[in-house]
């Protein structure tokens, strides 16, 4: 009904009368209803007006040299900008025939979809599995994220994935123009939710180890900041992982600052070995929040993450998701803990690991082959990126600009930097092409760029 009577007014031009209800009725042998509920959804369309007593009419036209004006927006919005250029970039679907050297999840031939959907259809299944949950999640799932760091299952707040876990964290911890601590560089979704909760990020260097302990301790001696946000396992861009004796260090750090550290432990299940103890399994006092997703171990929209904290910090990200969201999806918390917990989970762990080792030694051998001006300051035990430092007088952007052309698609170092950039810097993602062959090919299509 609604696509006839659509026909009908664009035939009969605007302002033309349509035909009344009771002619519809009769004529198309309908119900009244239907021609109303036809008629109230070309008038939300904005192709026919109603004019009580009169009937229905064709909408009139807009003159072809009407345009809308927005401007009035620019005044209303004001200067709060939500930067996700960034973030954006690294989400980007590569087009037709560029193969992505950059991207921050499995490629889809290695994810788990055989089983994550055998998850989700035994988790479908459950008697309550669209009833609401527990606001602070599923027990046996949180359960499960709190064994995985050795933490309490009483600490844990399941929410939606990392990105989320992050902006809790920041809008939590810390008011609109306080400073907050930044590895330099860093994860570039921390540092676009770090300026969208009104935070003003602060470089702290790290090495070959990751932060520098002392470092950390003058930055917040000098801005007085109550927040450290830092990757300690395979930290992303550069992969440094915190010795044991360095966790201590930034730990006693933090502690004697009265400051809260938020702990970004994404890698936790990339590394080609055993993890290194998370950093709140090693915290007493409530310093440490740490979060801990699932999407970078199986698939993007597996959005499913763990928030850890204690004491009134732990009162005030509940209280922060309850009141923006409610709560998980139970039927994406069921199939987390239904995958977690099948043999499949390990045999998947195992495969990705190993996938992991073979895919960084063909990249650096590519990158000692083909681009051999290229260079690698630090081989992580895993993850899924390589750092790599061009030649000084490189200019990054064009370079960038020079791969996508040429079919390949690279990370840009500027943007893990809160500051000013120390020199031209790329990342590159060995995890992201479809195969080995074409992680090669994105190599040789990369040199020749240079």
């Amino acid at each position: 009904m609604a696509d006839l009577l659509r026909a009908e007014a664009q035939r009969l031009g605007p302002g033309a009368k349509l035909r009344s209800s009771r002619e519809l009725v009769r004529e198309l042998g309908v119900s009244p209803v239907t021609v109303s509920r036809a008629i109230a959804r070309l008038t939300a369309e904005g192709r026919v007006i109603t004019r009580p007593g009169s009937g229905a009419f064709a909408a009139p036209g807009r003159p072809e040299s009407a345009q809308a004006d927005s401007s009035w927006q620019t005044v209303a919005l004001g200067d709060r900008v939500v930067d996700d250029t960034g973030v954006a970039g690294l989400l980007a679907e590569p087009g037709e025939g560029v193969i992505p050297l950059t991207g921050g999840y499995l490629n889809a031939a290695l994810r788990p979809v055989r089983e994550l959907s055998a998850a989700a259809a035994r988790a479908v299944r459950r008697p309550d599995a669209w009833a609401l949950p527990p606001l602070n999640g599923l027990p046996e799932l949180r359960r499960w994220f709190a064994a995985e760091v050795g933490a309490s299952r009483n600490d844990v707040l399941v929410v939606s994935g990392g990105q989320a876990a992050l902006s809790h964290a920041f809008r939590s911890l810390a008011a609109p123009g306080e400073p907050v601590l930044v590895e330099t560089p860093t994860y570039p979704g921390a540092l676009a939710t770090a300026k969208m909760a009104g935070l003003r990020a602060v470089a702290v260097p790290v090495d070959h180890d990751g932060v520098r302990p002392e470092l950390l301790a003058e930055a917040f001696a000098v801005t007085g900041a109550r927040v450290f946000y830092c990757q300690p396992t395979l930290h992303n861009p550069t992969g440094a992982t915190l010795t044991r004796e360095r966790r201590e260090q930034v730990l006693a750090v933090a502690r004697a600052a009265g400051a809260f550290i938020i702990e970004d432990d994404f890698s936790r299940y990339l590394g080609t070995g055993a993890p290194p103890p998370a950093l709140v399994s090693m915290d007493e006092h409530g310093t440490v929040v740490h979060v801990l997703s699932l999407s970078k171990i199986s698939a993007p929209s597996l959005r499913v993450a763990a928030l850890i904290a204690r004491g009134p910090a732990a009162r005030r990200l509940r209280a922060s998701q309850v009141v923006e969201s409610f709560f998980v999806a139970r039927p994406l918390q069921e199939t987390a803990l239904e995958f977690v917990t099948a043999p499949g989970w390990r045999r998947h762990l195992a495969t990705v690991r190993r996938e992991i080792g073979e895919r960084q030694r063909l990249l650096l051998a590519a990158l000692a082959r083909h681009l051999p001006a290229a260079e690698v300051p630090l081989v992580p035990p895993g993850g899924l990126h390589l750092w790599v430092r061009l030649p000084d007088e490189t200019d990054e952007a064009a370079l960038v600009e020079r791969a996508h052309r040429a079919g390949v698609l690279v990370s840009p170092g500027r943007i893990y930097y809160p500051a000013e950039p120390p020199g031209p810097r790329i990342r590159l993602t060995h995890m992201a092409p479809a195969d080995h062959a074409e992680l090669t090919e994105g190599v040789i299509r990369l040199a020749s760029t240079f």
